[in-house]
């Protein structure tokens, strides 16, 4: 099943001819990920956590209302990380946390909702305003891809000549 479970589970090799950096220089480059550039923080795990490093985003989407309520979405997503030296590869495990709270205080209704495997989540909102013809137009006004946060973090694991290793289950 080799390469067709690969794509499945989001499994990426490095170039064959990609040298191999230790793991303290991968852990050194994947916690330089974070910080106030980028949405997202990277982070040594707890040891409950079951991984060697953490990647977080949280994001609270802008609030939206009806004619009868109001309704805002919360929603985390975390990469947990373990490092395989033997192997040279990178396990990963997406999780994603939702909560979406609906009405007016004291009367809220909330859902929540739980994934984890590996995922792709893409989030947009737009407004419609009156554009510089006089024409209306279609414009967002909120976007969120959780690409934004695996990419770099894929790519600093591929550069470093390990294998990112996405996973459908746990740990």
């Amino acid at each position: 099943m080799g390469r067709f479970w690969d794509s499945f589970t989001g499994t990426r090799h490095p170039d064959g001819d990609a040298a191999v950096s230790s793991p303290a220089e991968l852990r050194a480059a994947l916690l330089a990920l974070g910080g106030p550039k980028v949405p997202f923080t990277v982070r040594e795990a707890l040891p409950a956590e079951k991984a060697d490093l953490v990647a977080e985003w949280r994001i609270q989407e802008p609030a939206w209302h009806t004619f009868f309520a109001r309704s805002r979405l919360d929603r985390q997503l975390r990469i947990s990380m373990r490092l395989d030296p033997e192997k040279h590869e990178v396990r990963s495990l997406d999780e994603q946390w939702e909560v979406t709270w609906v009405g007016h205080t004291p009367q809220v209704a909330a859902s929540r909702a739980y994934g984890s495997g590996s995922a792709t989540t893409v989030s947009k909102q737009w407004t419609y305003e009156k554009g510089p013809d006089g024409r209306r137009r279609r414009v967002e006004t909120f976007g969120f891809d959780s690409r934004a946060m695996k990419d770099p973090l894929r790519t600093a694991v591929l550069g470093a000549g390990w294998t990112w290793r996405g996973a459908v289950f746990r740990l």
